[in-house]
């Protein structure tokens, strides 16, 4: 089958899925889009951005996608990377002296990573406001004693990635994580306009507000012991559900934990990983190598399942099929968006309805459109 058969025929495969999962009121809103060999085949979205206006969901309609937002950090650290402005294995105290405090002074880029240098949780009793003042939290992350040894095991950290691998990027370059995004990652890729961490206040009309679809029920329903409760998000106020994205403040501000995008803008991205796309690639092959290799495997300690984990990305979620040829990141309440690097493929599903983890919808449509190219 040729490149536009293909495309033609994933287009209907996966509209089709589109429509349905909207009309059957499953799903409010998906962007859905397909890179193939550096080439976008698949721009696709249904539903309604607001289902208060019932305006109509756009390819360009930017959607907050919470933990997607990790794949952009950890690409922004390997590009640096591979211009030498970043060592992996040096000490994260070495760029940010404050870090190094009780113990910390041996946790590594690497460790950040590959969420392992034992600082994933919170004060029990922070605020969205603090989590929305970058000062704020730089300094009760350097201050915090690790749960565990740097380097000796790995626990996802939820929130903390952003401000440990953001601040680091911040010393290194001397721009804000958002200014480094932009000048490294989005501005090559053409996307400046569609791929952020904090958005410019001139976006916010741009973005479709979020909606509930299980996911905070989810999360209510996990026992308090559950380290994801107990240290990730310790109070309600920093679950990350549709009540937290639509505030004003958190969608201004620079969290490299989330990203705001539009699934075309975060496909486009890892299709530059695999490749080049309208003659950028963003890092080396021998880059891509290191980034999407098995660094770490086994249970987590924070989430407490088995997991395969990258530098920065995870690899052979579900939506992946399992393959650990497959990296990316997911985002709370069922975003995704991966590289598959057996097929030249990569993917993005963007959501305005957040639902539970039963909820397959991701999973559903990576099939189909393997099934095209398979």
């Amino acid at each position: 089958m040729n490149r536009d058969d293909v495309g033609a025929q994933m287009r209907a495969r996966v509209g089709a899925v589109l429509e349905r999962l909207v009309e059957s009121g499953q799903e409010n809103g998906l962007q859905l889009a397909v890179y193939l060999d550096g080439e976008l085949i698949v721009d696709a979205c249904a539903g309604v951005a607001d289902a208060s206006t019932g305006s109509v969901l756009a390819p360009d309609t930017l959607i907050h996608s919470f933990s997607l937002g990790k794949g952009f950090t950890a690409t922004l650290v390997h590009v640096l990377a591979d211009r030498g402005l970043i060592d992996y294995d040096t000490p994260i105290a070495h760029y940010w002296p404050e870090f190094g405090a009780h113990g910390k002074d041996r946790a590594t880029v690497r460790h950040a990573l590959t969420h392992a240098t034992g600082v994933p949780q919170l004060p029990a009793a922070v605020t969205p406001a603090e989590l929305c003042d970058w000062d704020t939290m730089c300094a009760i992350v350097a201050a915090q004693e690790p749960l565990w040894e740097p380097g000796t095991a790995s626990g996802y950290h939820g929130w903390t990635f952003g401000w440990i691998l953001g601040e680091t990027v911040r010393r290194i370059t001397g721009l804000t994580p958002a200014e480094a995004l932009r000048v490294y990652v989005a501005e090559p890729l053409g996307v400046a306009d569609e791929l952020f961490f904090g958005l410019p206040e001139s976006e916010l009309a741009r973005t479709a507000p979020l909606v509930e679809g299980g996911w905070a029920a989810y999360l209510a329903s996990l026992p308090p012991s559950v380290p994801f409760v107990r240290l990730v998000a310790p109070n309600p106020s920093v679950w990350t559900t549709a009540e937290l994205a639509n505030r004003r403040d958190c969608l201004l501000a620079d969290l490299p934990a989330n990203g705001t995008t539009t699934a075309r803008a975060a496909a486009r991205m890892y299709a530059a990983l695999l490749g080049e796309v309208d003659g950028v690639r963003l890092f080396t092959p021998e880059r891509l190598r290191l980034a999407s290799a098995v660094a770490v495997e086994g249970k987590d300690k924070t989430l407490l399942s088995r997991h395969a984990k990258g530098l920065g990305y995870f690899l052979g979620l579900p939506e992946m099929a399992g393959e650990l040829t497959s990296f990316g990141h997911h985002g709370s309440g069922g975003s995704i968006a991966f590289a598959d690097r057996e097929r030249g493929l990569s993917f993005a599903l963007t959501r305005t309805r957040l639902v539970s983890p039963r909820v397959d919808t991701g999973r559903v449509l990576a099939n189909e459109v393997r099934s095209v190219v398979s």
